[in-house]
């Protein structure tokens, strides 16, 4: 007799940004053809200028899983939440990146386990004012309206991550994209890389395999996230009147 559940075919997942991505790029090209080129040359633009972004988050993040680091840096998060929402909404309106370019290092932030408020605090604070949009913000609008801007910014941040801090005891913020409590390997220990870090983890062949896998990951998570949000960046800009 034949077992039914060999002969069941498993099909691949599909990846519902990728698709969207896909979808869109034919539909420009079938319906907008002369509009195809200069959204791909877009997109292209803008994921090669915050390449160096996704790369050093990529990175860092795949380096902090290998070692173990991660539980020294999450421990810099614990305890006075309030003063880490201050800070990181200050810190937010000092960093030099936009809406796009801050993407990497708040997943970065998430993926070593810092609260909630303080990433969202600084997520929001960051891509309303910088050093240079503040010298420009002065040189047209003047001093004032440029100070203004900058408590406009840091105020935002604090108003999101205090708010998301008080919501922080509902399930649905709970460990944000940190769906896989194991680190590597595959003999089904939770959390294997405890204690002490080990800062040379090429050393360790489970290391490595962990520090392979936590960037491929994340660079899957943040190139094809950027790439659809670039995409339809390039679109909007090109459609939406920026009177609107």
């Amino acid at each position: 007799m034949t077992d039914l559940s060999q002969s069941t075919r498993q099909f691949p997942k599909i990846d519902g940004a990728f698709t969207a991505i896909i979808v869109i790029y034919i539909c420009v090209a079938l319906f907008l053809p002369a509009e195809f080129g200069a959204t791909l040359g877009f997109t292209a633009n803008a994921m090669t200028s915050t390449a160096p972004f996704i790369i050093f988050a990529v990175l860092a993040v795949a380096y902090l899983k290998a070692t173990g680091a991660e539980t020294l840096l999450a421990r810099a998060f614990e305890g006075a939440q309030t003063r880490m929402i201050v800070l990181a909404a200050l810190l937010g309106g000092l960093s030099p990146f936009c809406s796009c370019e801050v993407i990497p290092f708040i997943a970065a932030l998430l993926a070593v386990g810092a609260p909630l408020g303080a990433v969202m605090a600084f997520w929001l604070s960051s891509p309303l004012m910088d050093p240079a949009m503040f010298a420009i913000t002065s040189g047209t609008l003047g001093f004032d309206f440029a100070i203004a801007k900058t408590i406009a910014a840091v105020g935002l941040g604090l108003f999101g991550g205090f708010v998301t801090m008080a919501l922080s005891n509902n399930p649905v913020f709970v460990d944000p994209l940190r769906e896989k409590p194991k680190v590597g390997g595959c003999c089904g220990v939770k959390a294997p890389f405890q204690g002490k870090p080990v800062w040379a983890f090429w050393q360790d062949s489970e290391r490595k395999l962990a520090f392979r896998d936590t960037a491929v990951e994340n660079a899957v998570f943040l190139t094809k996230w950027l790439l659809l949000a670039y995409t339809i960046e390039a679109l909007m800009i090109r459609f939406i009147p920026a009177e609107w």
